[in-house]
């Protein structure tokens, strides 16, 4: 059994369905109390912070894949992931008798962030900090709910996005990494899941349309996460609440990428 930190990055859908989350909780309480093995969640939001900006009349304007933030607006989407959705996972988590933690990127220096490019307004990348606090926190038998916002030098709230919060998080605490979403893994082409690739086996499936469309995303995504963490990382599905004991041990049951 793994004693290293193990840091989940929960999206896709799993955030809007009630239903898929006591599920995950149910998971991680049956699993906290047989196991030592110190768990963190790093969460978005997108669709929260979706259904704000319509409500609000705002409009949505993304830049290659990343939410423009104007200054104006980082006070309502910071509520929005950082309040709304991160109280949502601790309230599901307490239900379900998992002891959590609320946090942001900034709780105890956890992260560091810069502005990540003046055209996207209040949007930061996420690098190491101390880990120290939160890694007290695991210690003390507390689950971890770390929202995406963050804060710069300057005390100015910034949007980081989540996988890369969540690269930034494993690697401040020397944590072992699963991107958990409604993307079981890579299939091959016989819909057979592939336990493990490397950036070279990936770019031939990608030339062999393969992997396609959306998932080429994902999967270069997962292969530059890792090369940042500088160790392979995981990408599973929550789909299946009964492989997550398992998981959460250390045993692949999505696929695992590295450089």
């Amino acid at each position: 059994m793994s004693k290293i930190p193990l840091v989940i990055k929960l999206g896709g859908a799993v955030l809007s369905c009630n239903d898929t989350l006591e599920k995950l909780f149910t998971a991680i309480s049956a699993y906290q109390a047989s196991a030592q093995r110190p768990l963190l969640l790093v969460h978005g939001g997108g669709y929260l912070v979706d259904d704000l900006m319509k409500k609000l009349q705002l409009e949505t304007v993304k830049k290659e894949g990343l939410r423009v933030t104007p200054k104006a607006q980082i006070p309502f989407i910071a509520g929005a992931l950082a309040g709304t959705a991160n109280k949502m996972l601790q309230g599901q988590a307490i239900k379900s008798g998992v002891a959590a933690v609320g946090l942001s990127l900034a709780d105890g220096g956890l992260c560091q962030i810069t502005e990540l490019d003046p055209e996207l307004g209040s949007v930061g990348k996420a690098a190491p900090g101390n880990g120290e606090l939160v890694s007290q926190i695991m210690a003390s038998g507390y689950l971890p709910i770390v929202s995406s916002i963050g804060l710069d030098a300057n005390g100015e709230l910034m949007n980081v996005n989540a996988d890369q919060a969540a690269v930034a998080v494993a690697a401040a605490l020397d944590a072992e990494l699963v991107l958990l979403s409604d993307v079981s893994g890579v299939l091959d082409g016989k819909g057979h899941l592939i336990s493990a690739l490397t950036e070279q086996q990936a770019e031939d499936l990608i030339t062999q349309a393969v992997i396609t469309d959306g998932m080429i995303v994902k999967v270069r995504a997962a292969i530059e996460a890792a090369k940042a963490l500088g160790r392979p990382i995981e990408v599973a599905t929550w789909r299946y609440p009964d492989k997550l004991a398992a998981l959460f041990d250390g045993k692949n049951i999505g696929t695992k990428f590295s450089s």
